[in-house]
């Protein structure tokens, strides 16, 4: 049974508050069961949900989801970047001022970031990243590279703005959002990582506004 339009404002609403399917089911008095039916619907509109190309000056960066133990791959002990962990490789961009993009990839080799980047970012902007080899060449198809060496600091000196704490950031915020989950499949992880870009995308608006933005999302 499909839910009403006033169901759905009222599911939309606490969505938007970051209660659980459980919760949710609960302040609306509706089956859990049609809850999650929704809440996975939507989860699918926002993974459709994807920012336009990127220009500008963009930070780049990867990092793993998984696990119990800090899982930024640079810091990491005893393994090669990006090997010899299980854990699942995501990729995101953030264009300064404005928003963010990250999706789960097979690998961070060069071949792969490139790619992605290629695609997401307009020629002839900065790119901003840390001294991993995938981003190797960037400044050979176009753009500007600006390179962050973290074992000198996350600011570094010369041109303003060489770091990636915005993208930094949100992985912080990502990640404190997946571990509040108590644990997610890995066939649903893409879809969570679309809520999370979802929220941090539109974390200025109100709830109201964030509502009806939904709203609009589901009626396409």
């Amino acid at each position: 049974m499909r839910l009403t339009s006033r169901e759905w404002a009222q599911v939309l609403g606490w969505f938007c508050r970051g209660l659980s399917a459980q919760a949710i089911a609960s302040e609306t008095r509706l089956e859990r069961r049609r809850v999650l039916r929704a809440l996975l619907r939507l989860r699918q509109a926002l993974a459709c949900e994807v920012p336009p190309v990127f220009r500008g000056t963009v930070e780049v960066d990867e990092t793993y989801l998984g696990g119990q133990r800090r899982n930024q791959r640079y810091r990491q002990r005893g393994f090669p970047r990006g090997r010899g962990t299980v854990k699942t490789p995501v990729f995101g961009i953030l264009c300064r001022g404005g928003q963010v993009w990250a999706q789960i990839v097979p690998n961070v080799s060069q071949t792969t970031l490139q790619e992605l980047i290629r695609r997401r970012v307009r020629r002839g902007s900065t790119i901003c990243s840390d001294t991993w080899s995938g981003y190797t060449g960037i400044a050979t198809k176009g753009y500007v590279h600006r390179l962050v060496d973290h074992s000198q600091g996350y600011v570094q000196p010369g041109p303003r703005g060489r770091h990636i704490n915005g993208l930094e950031g949100f992985w912080g915020y990502l990640k404190r959002r997946l571990a509040a989950k108590g644990g997610i499949r890995r066939e649903r992880l893409p879809l969570y990582l679309a809520e999370s870009v979802w929220r941090y995308n539109h974390r200025q608006l109100s709830r109201s506004q964030q509502v009806k933005v939904l709203m609009r999302l589901l009626q396409r």
